[in-house]
């Protein structure tokens, strides 16, 4: 099969498509014939040497993929082969040809493409782990994204308007903002010559939010925490503003706030196939009816993916950028 194979670690160039050996499914998993897969940021942060796979992933980005199941191994129940899938990866979605663990499938959905729904498992199973199982979302709170034309923010407006939640977003142009208001936010905030914390509170009567989804990290810490309510949950998924920061733990006790900071793709197995689990059954159903859909800003074709992580990293792009096959 051919992937898209990392040189060495640097810049998009580095980014090859190169004829390489077959994966073969093990015990538990199927083997996909890939038609799609989605672009992470955490690709770009692998491809630069800072995000190993890991141990026993495949050497090749690719968080999430969609395609058909070519192949099924002992100890699989529920699939078989034809099988139209999407699925949660901890690598090798820049691929021909990928092994999934079984429980880290996802029914492609009626609803959309079968190219687009590459763009589903990460974004949806890392919003749905972090704000609703972690940081306990409930209708009728607000909910500040980070971010908020991205993948993630995509995703996290539809699920949070969809459950009834306040929607608040933070991007960094009017066409940005102006997609968000679209897709359901209610309260969108320039980043750049804006401060989201006095925003927040202004649009809350002085409360706050009761859940904050970021991907910035470090360079927001201590204004994330200004702008929570009394009670309120940080969800970090992402440091684009850094790693290391002060923080004042006083600040955080006397709002009884929570601060929680996860990734999903060093997840144990099982844990993976539990979040799955759960989106199939809450999530999903959304999805197929096309109340969730994956906003998607472009296609190339595997070859092209260092022009895909060009466009990333220039973090003007709105929605998923998708990967398929020619």
């Amino acid at each position: 099969m051919h992937a898209v194979v990392i040189t060495k670690p640097g810049g998009p160039e580095v980014l090859q498509w190169t004829e390489v050996d077959d994966p073969v499914p093990g015990q538990g998993e199927v083997l996909v014939d890939v038609v799609a897969g989605g672009v992470n940021r955490a690709d770009l942060m692998q491809r630069q040497g800072f995000y190993p796979p890991p141990p026993g992933a495949p050497p090749y980005p690719g968080l999430e993929c969609s395609g058909t199941i070519s192949a099924v191994a002992p100890g699989v129940t529920g699939w078989q082969v034809g099988d139209a899938v999407c699925a949660l990866l901890a690598g090798g979605g820049y691929a021909e040809k990928v092994a999934v663990p079984a429980g880290q499938l996802l029914p492609a959905p009626a609803s959309t493409s079968l190219t687009h729904a590459a763009g589903l498992p990460e974004t949806v199973c890392t919003v749905y782990s972090n704000v609703f199982l972690g940081a306990r979302l409930r209708a009728g709170e607000t909910l500040l994204i980070h971010g908020g034309a991205s993948g993630i923010g995509t995703t996290a407006i539809q699920l949070a308007k969809d459950f009834g939640a306040t929607v608040a977003v933070t991007a960094g142009s009017e066409d940005r903002l102006k997609a968000c208001r679209e897709l359901g936010a209610d309260i969108a905030i320039n980043h750049r010559d804006e401060d989201f914390v006095q925003r927040v509170k202004d649009a809350t009567d002085g409360r706050g939010a009761d859940v904050i989804l970021d991907i910035i990290g470090a360079r927001y810490l201590d204004r994330n925490i200004d702008a929570l309510a009394a009670d309120g949950r940080i969800a970090c998924i992402g440091m684009q503003g850094g790693a290391r920061a002060e923080l004042d733990m006083s600040k955080l006790m006397v709002k009884r706030a929570t601060l929680s900071c996860t990734t999903l793709r060093a997840r144990p197995a099982e844990q993976k196939a539990a979040i799955v689990a759960a989106v199939r059954e809450d999530v999903w159903p959304l999805v197929e009816a096309g109340s969730i859909r994956p906003v998607v800003y472009r296609e190339l074709p595997f070859a092209d993916a260092a022009e895909a992580h060009r466009i990333m990293a220039e973090s003007t792009h709105i929605g998923k950028l998708i990967l398929r096959a020619e």
